[in-house]
């Protein structure tokens, strides 16, 4: 009975009468069916390496998706609470513009004395500070976008309908106007500039006619 050698692998039986190139050949076939092995796990390994970027890549754009929707949130409450806080200042500041009325009735009249100036000038102090703006001034062109005209009458020094006098100040808060500023308006003259204009025309003519004859005629 023959006895295995330890340590030596089996190598393909080639028949003893074989040729030393057939003996290599079938080594080389042997090897060969051994190394698709490698290849297959190479290409398994760079699936899976594409899986794992795809799925990066996915979350990738999923946070900056979400990053995105956070910020444009956080502006939306942000502008909704200014504007909250707008309409509720002007809400408070609108029941007290009669009471700021009073206050410049007085000081026109010279009334405003003693306490109640301090009082006074204390409230227009706190109003100011909520962001309450007056405005509406003589002479500045009118606009009704910001303006209420209440009386009307026409003036030959003016170019373009203009606030003449303020009946009652407006009030803003930033851009909101919470009350127009209440005015008289004038407008041009109708006809003054034709009546100019005519008036320009004769001298003209009358001065070409004198050229032409020689000048004026004496009496």
């Amino acid at each position: 009975m023959t006895e295995e050698t330890p340590g030596f692998d089996e190598k393909p039986d080639v028949p003893s009468d074989a040729a030393p190139e057939d003996a290599a050949q079938a080594e080389s076939a042997d090897k060969a069916g051994s190394a698709p092995a490698g290849d297959v796990t190479d290409v398994a390994l760079q699936a899976q390496l594409d899986q794992v970027r795809t799925a990066l890549n996915e979350r990738t754009t999923d946070l900056q998706r979400l990053q995105a929707e956070y910020q444009n949130y956080r502006r939306r409450v942000e502008r909704d609470r200014v504007t909250v806080k707008e309409i509720a200042a002007a809400n408070l500041l609108s029941e007290l513009l009669p009471t700021l009325d009073d206050i410049g009735r007085a000081r026109e009249h010279g009334e405003l004395v003693g306490g109640f100036k301090s009082v006074a000038e204390s409230l227009e102090t706190v109003v100011a500070k909520l962001g309450l703006q007056q405005f509406g001034k003589e002479g500045e062109p009118f606009d009704p976008t910001i303006h209420e005209a209440l009386m009307h009458s026409y003036a030959p020094d003016v170019t373009e309908t203009t606030c003449v006098a303020i009946l009652q100040p407006g009030y803003r808060i930033g851009e909101r106007t919470i009350r127009p500023a209440r005015v008289a308006v004038a407008e041009p003259q109708p006809g003054a500039q034709g009546t100019k204009s005519g008036s320009d025309d004769d001298a003209k003519g009358a001065k070409a006619s004198d050229e032409e004859s020689g000048g004026p005629e004496e009496g």
